[in-house]
């Protein structure tokens, strides 16, 4: 019972790990990347529906992103979506394709992705905390139910900060990672 709370616990650590490293892809470092327009939708037929799914997104070159509509009448939506999300891009039609000049980041720029990334970074341990309580209180219950020992009980809240003390690490050096790339020039 207790390794199916543990086996639980970090299933779900590695996942908030995964979900971060997700989130901060979407965090622009100069560089054109296709999956910075990831979290942006359009209302395609009644439906808000990802951009990447009516269109193809490509890196022209590390500066441009260039974005082929599959259906001509979304072009505009298209780019309006790109122009109301809060990447400051400001895109440019030709027909079917945009293009997204990406402009240079400035040095405040950089600080206040800087900060998104600390913040996300920090949301990312509270899951993990949370996850650990969570497994915490499970094995309480155990304890409580008399189903296990105390010993039991201390054992596995030993294991269950490892495994939490292993995530948040993880997440130290994703962070430490998209900071210098943030802060190369």
């Amino acid at each position: 019972m207790i390794n199916e709370i543990k086996k639980d616990a970090q299933e779900r650590m590695e996942k908030s790990v995964e979900a971060l490293k997700n989130n901060l892809l979407k965090i622009r470092t100069g560089r054109a990347h296709p999956s910075l327009l990831a979290g942006l939708s359009v209302e395609y037929y009644g439906a808000k529906t990802p951009i990447n799914q009516v269109a193809n997104i490509i890196a022209e070159d590390s500066r441009t992103l260039a974005i082929t509509v599959f259906d001509k009448e979304l072009a505009g939506l298209v780019e309006k979506a790109i122009m109301m999300s809060d990447l400051g891009l400001n895109p440019m039609s030709a027909g079917t394709v945009i293009r997204v000049p990406l402009p240079p980041l400035t040095e405040e720029r950089r600080k206040d992705l800087v900060k998104i990334v600390r913040g996300e970074a920090e949301n990312g341990r509270v899951a993990v905390r949370n996850i650990r309580r969570d497994a915490n209180g499970d094995v309480k219950a155990l304890l409580k139910e008399k189903e296990i020992s105390e010993d039991d009980d201390r054992k596995a809240q030993d294991e269950i900060q490892k495994l939490t003390d292993a995530a948040v690490k993880s997440i130290d050096e994703v962070l430490a990672v998209k900071e210098k790339e943030l802060m190369e020039v």
